[in-house]
């Protein structure tokens, strides 16, 4: 009876690993386009004055808030402008060295997002210091070094405080102040901001949550999907 049966077993398997390929294929080329779905630009947003058709319909356009080109000067002493590395995925914080409360866990978070995407270099991080009196280069040198990342995957920067408190509020739209209850100590946002090549912000992750730093991680992924499908929005 095994005997008999044994060659139609046989075929019955044979149809099956035939079979799981195609069908995996169908379900990722067919199927997950339908479930792709691209992450928010945060901001304010305009209607322009042009449209783009769509299904043989005219839609207006959008114009989305972007992170303006501004120039900073890094932990090698180096002027550093994020318009020269317009063509990558950015996460950016704000901070300063000798913060007392979450800084040094917040930049720990960054380290660990910036560990998994070292070998990528679609992606870089940014850190930009909210007490740039104190944060010299010399300074935010010797407080990168220990994070094991180079120099040019994970920029610490700093500058004229004015500056920097208005790229804050006006384009990364967080708070950065001095803190005027508290000697040395500014108020500034523990979030990790995720920026997309056209510098519009895709995300904002609070660094105090594992889950929302698990998230970034997880929606950094998405947007190199989205570059390298080159995915276009109304």
């Amino acid at each position: 009876m095994n005997k008999s049966t044994s060659p139609f077993k046989k075929i019955i398997i044979l149809v099956i690993l035939l079979a799981v390929p195609g069908l995996l294929y169908y379900l990722l080329q067919e199927k997950g386009k339908n479930r792709y779905h691209p992450l928010s630009v945060f901001g304010p947003k305009q209607v322009a004055s042009t449209f783009h058709t769509k299904r043989g319909k005219q839609i207006p356009d959008t114009i989305y808030h972007t992170i303006r080109n501004f120039q900073l000067t890094d932990q090698e002493g180096q002027s550093y402008s994020l318009k020269s590395d317009s063509s990558s995925i950015t996460v950016v914080n704000f901070f300063f060295s000798r913060c007392p409360s979450f800084c040094k866990d917040m930049n720990k978070e960054m380290a660990r997002v910036a560990g998994q995407f070292a070998g990528n270099s679609l992606v870089r991080f940014m850190s930009i210091t909210v007490d740039p009196e104190f944060d010299t280069p010399e300074v935010l040198k010797k407080y990168s070094s220990g994070y094991n990342l180079p120099g040019e995957k994970w920029k610490f920067l700093t500058g004229n405080q004015d500056t920097i408190f208005q790229i804050a509020r006006k384009d990364f739209l967080v708070d950065a102040l001095k803190d005027t209850s508290s000697v040395n100590n500014f108020i500034h946002s523990p979030m990790l901001i995720l920026l997309d090549p056209s510098k519009r912000i895709r995300g904002y992750y609070d660094s105090t949550n594992k889950a929302q730093v698990d998230l970034l991680s997880d929606e950094i992924k998405v947007l190199i999907t989205e570059e390298l499908r080159k995915v276009k929005y109304p």
